[in-house]
């Protein structure tokens, strides 16, 4: 009898454990949380390293490629997916503002200088009289890259040309340049039909370019003007103090994501640490 008895406080014992298990295992399960982040593309280390830190902190990290810039944030706003990283904040405020939508930036990633790039030229002063420039036809980039073709010398732009000026504020353009807004996409793709063409860093990145190297005149990231260029991770308003999105953005600022951005673009972007409330203040300040 006795040997029968503690046999039943064994099975008992062993029953017990493995229901604890059982929960333990739901509670981990429930722990885990997917995130879906829109991207404009995915190649490269960064991506690769950044899922595996949050996975082991029970984040799965779910990546929704979009193969034009406005579609990210449409799609944030429609709730399809989580939060996004893509774009700076000047892009942000504009699209918010044309749109309506309540989008906010949550951290930030890194600024990435843009250039002109051109494989007929090797300098900006041999551009020509008539030359094809191309530039993103997109609002904020639109107007970045004609801020950058005035510092190199090329047009003069109208006091007033503001974060989203268009062609229309060239007020000097001594070479007579044709100016052409195309899809930021497509920059690198029309390289052989123009001159010269304003390439956005990932861009070029993702075209196979060096973004250090290559461009024949590259945008100054320590101006402080550049600071509405800064990359960042964006939210809908309600999710901007998310605990788990807001550490997705912190693991993003760790050493080793920080090194494999370094690699992947050659140097040509710099990882920029600033709080939620400052990109906020300077998202409003626009």
């Amino acid at each position: 009898m006795k040997k029968w008895f503690s046999i039943l406080l064994v099975l008992t014992a062993v029953l017990a454990l493995a229901a604890c298990g059982s929960d333990s295992a739901t509670d981990n399960a429930k722990k885990e949380e997917k995130v879906k982040i829109g991207v404009t593309g995915t190649d490269g280390e960064v991506w690769p390293i950044l899922k595996e830190k949050a996975k082991k902190e029970g984040i799965e990290i779910e990546l929704v490629e979009f193969s034009d810039y406005t579609l990210p944030n449409q799609a944030l706003a429609n709730k399809e997916i989580d939060i996004n990283s893509f774009q700076h904040i000047a892009f942000l405020t504009q699209f918010t503002k044309e749109n309506n939508v309540d989008l906010v930036p949550i951290g930030a990633t890194v600024i990435a200088p843009m250039g002109i790039y051109s494989e007929k030229v090797k300098d900006v002063n041999e551009i020509k009289k008539g030359d094809k420039i191309a530039i993103p036809d997109d609002p904020s980039n639109q107007a970045r890259a004609l801020r950058l073709l005035e510092s190199a010398g090329l047009i003069k732009l109208a006091d007033d040309f503001g974060l989203f000026g268009d062609p229309s504020k060239i007020v000097d353009n001594p070479k007579d340049l044709d100016i052409l807004p195309i899809v930021a996409q497509q920059t690198p793709r029309v390289l052989p039909d123009v001159v010269a063409s304003v390439i956005n860093n990932g861009v070029a990145g993702q075209a196979g370019f060096d973004p250090v190297k290559d461009p024949i005149y590259l945008e100054d990231a320590n101006d402080p003007n550049a600071l509405p260029y800064v990359n960042i991770f964006a939210a809908r308003a309600d999710d901007q103090d998310n605990k788990t999105y807001q550490r997705i953005v912190e693991l993003y600022h760790e050493e080793d994501v920080m090194k494999a951005v370094e690699a992947e673009t050659n140097g040509g972007s710099i990882v920029v640490d600033l709080s939620k409330d400052e990109l906020i203040k300077q998202s409003k300040g626009l």
